[in-house]
C-alpha cells in the first residue's frame, strides 16, 4: 500500500475545492473520509452556509457524474429510483432511470419529502441497488449520498426516523465563516465560482485510493480503544439508546480512511478520536439532546473519558 498516493489525493481535493468553499477544509477531509469509506453523509445546517455549493465543488473536483433531487412533500418514490413507461416505437415496456443511478447524489432538503419517499432511498444508500416493478437494478460505483437538511424551519418537513439517520456515515455542519473568510467568499462568488473547477484526478489513482483503503491496520490496544467509546454510549444514563454495531463498523472504516489520508497504513487513537463526534453523534438518543451541537459535545465528552493506550507502534 502506497500511503503517498493517499495524501497526494487528499490534498488536490482540498486544494481544488477551497477555490470554492473558504475556511472549510476540515469538514471536506471529513466528506472525502466518508466517501473512501463508501459512506454518505448529511449536512445539517442552516440555509446559505454552502452546503450545495459545497458537494457540487466535490463532485466536479472527482469528475464523477453529479445529480441533484430537490425534496419535497409530492415526490415520489419513482421520482428518484425511476419509471418502466410504454415505448411505442419498440411496442414494450422501457426503464427510464431516475437521478439515482449516478455517482454523486445530492438529496437537497430530504426532510421535506414523505416518508415513504425517503425510505425509497434506504435501499440505495444501504444495498447500492433499486428495485422497480420487481426487478433489482444495481447502481454506479462509487455511490454517495450527500443530503442536506435545515435544522431551524421545521414546518412541512418530516423528521428522519433513527433507522434512516443511521444509513448515514456522518452527520456534520459547516456553521458560520469568520469575518475574514465571509469577505473571501463575497469575492469568490463576484462571478460564478463553480466555472473555474475543474476534474483533479485520474480514474488510474480513484481507482487505486478505493480498492486499498481497507488495506489499513489497527492493533489490538487501539481496535479495545474503539470498542471502549461505543461501549461507554450503551452504558450511561443520559443516553436511552447507544451505538449499535453498525456504527462501530462505520467508525472503523472511518478511522481507516482517515489514517490512510494522514500518511498511514495503520490506525491510531488519534485517528478515532478526531473521526467519532462525526461519524456517531446522529446514532444516540439522549436526554436533552435535541441538535447536533449538542450531540457533538457529548460524544467529544465520551472519547475524552476513555482511556487512551499508550504504546502504540
Amino acid at each position: 500500500m502506497e500511503v503517498h498516493k493517499f495524501t497526494d489525493f487528499k490534498d488536490k481535493i482540498i486544494q481544488n475545492v477551497s477555490k470554492v468553499i473558504v475556511g472549510k477544509d476540515a469538514e471536506i477531509e471529513l466528506i472525502l473520509v466518508s466517501f473512501l469509506a463508501g459512506g454518505h453523509v448529511l449536512l445539517e445546517d442552516i440555509p446559505g452556509t454552502g452546503k450545495t455549493m459545497m458537494i457540487k465543488a466535490f463532485s466536479k473536483t472527482l469528475g464523477l457524474p453529479f445529480k441533484r433531487i430537490q425534496f419535497t412533500p409530492d415526490l415520489l418514490p419513482s421520482d428518484i429510483t425511476g419509471i418502466n413507461f410504454y415505448n411505442q416505437k419498440i411496442s414494450d415496456f422501457q426503464f427510464r432511470e431516475g437521478p439515482l443511478f449516478s455517482n454523486i447524489i445530492l438529496a437537497d432538503e430530504i426532510n421535506r419529502a414523505t416518508p415513504r419517499t425517503q425510505s425509497s432511498l434506504l435501499e440505495a444508500m444501504e444495498e447500492k441497488q433499486v428495485t422497480s416493478d420487481g426487478q433489482t437494478r444495481i447502481l454506479n460505483k462509487p455511490f454517495m449520498v450527500l443530503a442536506t437538511q435545515n435544522p431551524v424551519e421545521s414546518y412541512g418537513t418530516f423528521p428522519l426516523p433513527e433507522a434512516q439517520l443511521d444509513r448515514f456515515f456522518m452527520r456534520i455542519k459547516l456553521g458560520y465563516p469568520t469575518k475574514e473568510e465571509e469577505k473571501d467568499i463575497i469575492r469568490k462568488n463576484i462571478g460564478n465560482p463553480l466555472d473555474y473547477i475543474e476534474a483533479v484526478v485520474e480514474q488510474e489513482e480513484l481507482d487505486y485510493v478505493l480498492r486499498n483503503v481497507s488495506k489499513v491496520t489497527i492493533e489490538e490496544d487501539v481496535m479495545d480503544y474503539l470498542v471502549n467509546i461505543v461501549s461507554e454510549t450503551r452504558n450511561r444514563d443520559d443516553i436511552a439508546l447507544g451505538i449499535s454495531p453498525r456504527g462501530s463498523i462505520a467508525l472503523f472504516k472511518a478511522s481507516q480512511a482517515h489514517a490512510a489520508i494522514n500518511g498511514r497504513d495503520y490506525i491510531i487513537p488519534e485517528d478515532i478520536k478526531s473521526i467519532s463526534p462525526y461519524v456517531l453523534n446522529h446514532r444516540i438518543i439522549a436526554r436533552g439532546v435535541n441538535n447536533i451541537e449538542d450531540s457533538l459535545e457529548l460524544i467529544g465528552e465520551i472519547v475524552k473519558n476513555v482511556q487512551v493506550p499508550l504504546e502504540v507502534r
